[in-house]
């Protein structure tokens, strides 16, 4: 069963699908850039069948505050306010792609507070040419434009602190890799996987989306990372 809840942060209200064994030790999931906190359901019930799971919507996605204020720190620190606000002094934690960088970011930031962390088909990240600017004319989106406008422009050009703080991350940490169908260059990904201290890195060959175009290989590589 999963329960959609609220939670007041300073500065923003995070939704957030509470789901999976309550006394389970807590797992974290952060979704990509214009997803939502379901867009994990199709994996799910595999996941983390032990886990007691808090699947966000990241600010200005889904059902959470749109301040008008965005950025990948805010983000993280939403993240942090959210483990705070619920109790949870450590978690597990799994970020797709913008998520993914929310998820080294609060590792290298927190790394007490994490204890395994998977990092799905996320670079180290480099200045790369500007992004091309969104189409905003479609208004029934369940994302803020000025959010993706704000994020595109930090992943273009990245603080050069993000990538050097990989090696403060202490979690115990899985990239997965979406091969060479991913738009994500893999070079990127296999050099986050060297800077993160305790890592290993695996090919899903799935392109970007690993764990919605090929759920059950997501799985069978993350479930028993997360359940050792």
């Amino acid at each position: 069963m999963t329960d959609v809840r609220t939670v007041d942060l300073p500065g923003v209200t995070l939704a957030y699908r509470e789901s999976g064994c309550a006394d389970g030790p807590p797992l974290v999931l952060l979704h990509a850039l214009g997803e939502r906190a379901s867009d994990w359901d199709v994996v799910l019930p595999g996941l983390a069948p032990g886990h007691h799971v808090y699947a966000l919507d990241l600010r200005g996605h889904g059902d959470s505050g749109r301040p008008g204020g965005y950025g990948l720190e805010a983000m993280r620190d939403d993240v942090l306010a959210f483990l705070d606000a619920l109790g949870l002094d450590r978690v597990d934690l799994v970020g797709h792609s913008m998520g993914g960088a929310v998820a080294y970011l609060l590792a290298q930031a927190a790394p007490e507070r994490i204890g395994r962390l998977v990092l799905e088909d996320i670079p180290a990240l480099y200045p790369r040419p500007a992004s091309a600017v969104p189409d905003e004319s479609d208004t029934s989106v369940h994302f803020d434009w000025a959010m993706v406008r704000a994020v595109k422009a930090q992943l273009d050009s990245p603080d050069p602190a993000w990538r050097e703080g990989l090696r403060r991350i202490t979690a115990r940490t899985l990239v997965v890799a979406g091969g060479p169908a991913s738009h994500i260059p893999q070079e990127r990904v296999a050099e986050l996987a060297r800077l993160i201290p305790d890592c290993r890195l695996t090919t899903v060959e799935a392109g970007h989306l690993v764990h919605g175009a090929r759920p059950e290989e997501f799985i069978a590589v993350v479930a028993p990372f997360l359940s050792r």
